[in-house]
């Protein structure tokens, strides 16, 4: 069976492992929240034996107030059996930004206890441009899975969580949305939602843990780190609605950090509740 080496894999291991049983490839692809009103990347192909992963309509809780939030374990197994995964499985995810979508869905399999997961370095722009196959998309109707959730509560944690440890200050909180954003200059995307940051939060954009379409090396990853967090102090990391949040997580962990959680409702909650304390 396939156990899959690390976090992170480049193309040419998967295009190795493509045809091995226990494998399962998942098209993470989310439209940048960004973008509002460019032009998206163009999404009418896909890795063979591809899988495509709805975040936002299957995998996020449809009635939260908030977009993207976490579904229950229940309710994710379910939902990840429909896909066809097993509790033996090996799921590689890309999507089709590079890094972008793709550590959200490696980080929540985690977090229901499935660690033999991993996302594609660069995403489906560098498997194009390494010259391997791709196929037009299409529905797969996989066989059911047994796949059995086992939620880690430590890898996802909410707003009282994140309120309590600013003030005890035990944990270094990273934002991953721009500088502008962080500091107040840019406006949110999502309507009432305040501009700043949380207290004592330091900004690390997650575009700043990549280069081109792949995350940075281990040794360049090591250094950014540690310029945000002297103290080594465990992390938790916020974005807009907790997508990329989790680039920062999969960064840290290629870096060699182990104490690594998400704040789920990130600055969309946060800004959005006002009895909340914020910095511009």
């Amino acid at each position: 069976m396939l156990k899959i080496p690390d976090a992170l894999v480049d193309c040419h291991w998967l295009h190795q492992h493509l045809d091995d049983e226990n494998l399962i490839v998942l098209d993470a692809t989310l439209p940048k929240v960004t973008n509002k009103g460019k032009e998206e990347i163009q999404h009418d192909v896909e890795i063979p034996k591809a899988r495509f992963f709805d975040i936002k309509n299957l995998f996020s809780e449809e009635n939260a107030p908030f977009p993207n939030t976490l579904l229950t374990p229940e309710k994710f197994e379910q939902r990840a059996r429909e896909l066809g995964v097993n509790n033996d499985s090996g799921i590689v995810v890309y999507d089709i930004h590079g890094v972008y979508s793709s550590p959200r869905v490696w980080w929540m399999f985690k977090a229901m206890g499935l660690d033999n997961v991993a996302v594609l370095n660069g995403g489906l722009p560098k498997w194009i441009s390494e010259g391997y196959k791709t196929e037009e998309k299409k529905d797969k109707n996989p066989t059911t899975g047994n796949f059995t959730a086992k939620y880690n509560s430590r890898l996802f944690v909410d707003a009282p969580y994140v309120l309590n440890s600013l003030n005890k200050l035990e944990e270094q909180i990273l934002d991953a949305r721009s500088l502008s954003r962080f500091q107040g200059q840019s406006p949110e995307p999502r309507k009432g939602v305040r501009s700043g940051h949380i207290p004592n939060s330091k900004s690390l954009p997650y575009a700043s843990v990549l280069k081109g379409s792949e995350l940075r090396s281990k040794e360049e990853l090591k250094s950014l780190y540690q310029q945000v967090n002297q103290e080594d102090k465990p992390m938790v990391f916020s974005c807009g609605s907790g997508i990329t949040a989790c680039v920062l997580a999969l960064g840290a962990t290629i870096a060699g950090y182990n104490q690594l959680t998400v704040y789920d409702g990130s600055w969309t909650e946060w800004g959005s509740l006002h009895d909340l304390p914020i910095e511009v």
